[in-house]
């Protein structure tokens, strides 16, 4: 394993941020330390944006701890050991430097150990099992931040990742969502971000400066559950523009899909969380962040293949292919979504939503995208 990165000594004063006196905002005295839990494609930009901003402020250790599920590559080497040698994710973002002071651990509670600030960035159908492992091994004025998009759902209803980790490791967890394609921004492309908060303005704006860089733009909003959902229902509706495109139906087909997906969106999310304000969904986590996905994300990507092969190829087949180890979330999240619809009985009011699980799972076909419609949504309450 790679040794641990040393201290900065000395920074020129013109260089220093004027907003760096901040305090700690619930961690430990002294300076903080950040753990990125994950290391796939968005797990590994989030690791470069963070590093080079720990150098530059003195609020922040160096060292970036990312903790890596490990994987044996062709070559026969570990993962963590290329990603420490090179300073590259060679397995998610080949070509691209982390910094130097990215340390990548295999071991989980190694990793977040001292760490008083957590990323979590991994695929949200494993956090429940990584929150269980992280039980008492994280102190309680930790804080933690979420970048996944997606929920778990239990018999009393959604869950949101945020939630869940603020429930089971009992600390505060903000999210950060937005128009956010990982590899536009790891070639350092201009792109915006949204970071969702509870009550604490103060942490709000310390995770905005750990992610701001001249080529990544973040602001702030009290709006978790707002963000939070933007972020991952926008998955389900760029599931159904990759089947508009895949069926080569144009873009006024695919505009109004995504229209009908927004207000979709916005509709549940308030149903769900009567705090989630409307200008939420104007904020880059909100209208921008589902343009981006439908017009290029991994699920639209995936989506436009199964409409091709007229529905006869798996999701799961096709991701494997196509993906490279990287996971769907657009077609979980529907599946939680009609979970959730069919329990509170409202599929009806939800015809988008419902259509692109059952088209999913091979209920429907692949054109049934745009006949959803004859379904009639009950608009007053919509």
């Amino acid at each position: 394993m790679a040794p641990p990165f040393e201290e900065k000594t000395s920074l020129d004063p013109s260089q220093t941020p004027p907003h760096q006196t901040l305090s700690n905002a619930g961690a430990v005295s002294g300076k903080s330390k950040v753990t990125i839990v994950g290391s796939g494609n968005w797990g590994s930009v989030a690791s470069k944006l963070i590093a080079s901003n720990t150098l530059k402020l003195h609020s922040f250790h160096d060292e970036v701890r990312m903790w890596v599920f490990e994987e044996t590559l062709p070559s026969g080497e570990k993962l963590t050991d290329v990603i420490n040698r090179t300073n590259e994710n060679v397995r998610y973002l080949p070509g691209i430097k982390l910094g130097k002071n990215v340390i990548a651990d295999p071991d989980l509670e190694n990793a977040v150990k001292d760490a008083n600030m957590l990323v979590f960035v991994t695929p949200h159908q494993f956090m429940d099992g990584i929150c269980n492992k992280l039980v008492g091994k994280v102190n309680k004025d930790v804080e933690a931040i979420s970048l996944i998009k997606g929920m778990e759902v239990k018999k009393e209803g959604p869950c949101m990742i945020s939630n869940l980790i603020s429930e089971q490791l009992g600390i505060n967890c903000c999210v950060l969502m937005g128009a956010n394609i990982a590899n536009e921004i790891a070639v350092e492309k201009l792109s915006e971000a949204t970071v969702g908060y509870r009550e604490n303005k103060e942490i709000a704006e310390k995770w905005v400066q750990l992610f701001t860089t001249p080529y990544f733009i973040v602001s702030a909003v009290q709006d978790v559950e707002g963000v939070e959902l933007c972020g991952t229902l926008k998955n389900v509706v760029a599931i159904a523009a990759g089947l508009v495109d895949g069926l080569e139906m144009g873009n006024n087909t695919k505009a109004a899909i995504m229209r009908i997906g927004l207000r979709e969106m916005k509709a549940l999310s308030k149903l769900l969380f009567s705090s989630v304000k409307d200008s939420t969904f104007f904020e880059s986590c909100g209208v921008a962040d589902l343009i981006t996905t439908c017009l290029g994300g991994r699920n639209r990507k995936v989506a436009e293949a199964f409409a091709k092969n007229g529905g006869k190829r798996s999701f799961d087949d096709l991701e494997a292919e196509m993906l490279q180890g990287q996971k769907l979330q657009g077609v979980s999240t529907a599946k939680e979504v009609y979970e959730v619809l069919s329990h509170r009985g409202w599929l009806e009011l939800f015809p988008l939503f419902a259509t692109v699980h059952e088209i999913a799972i091979g209920h429907l076909p692949p054109s049934a995208i745009v006949k959803y419609s004859e379904h009639k949504p009950m608009l007053s309450l919509v």
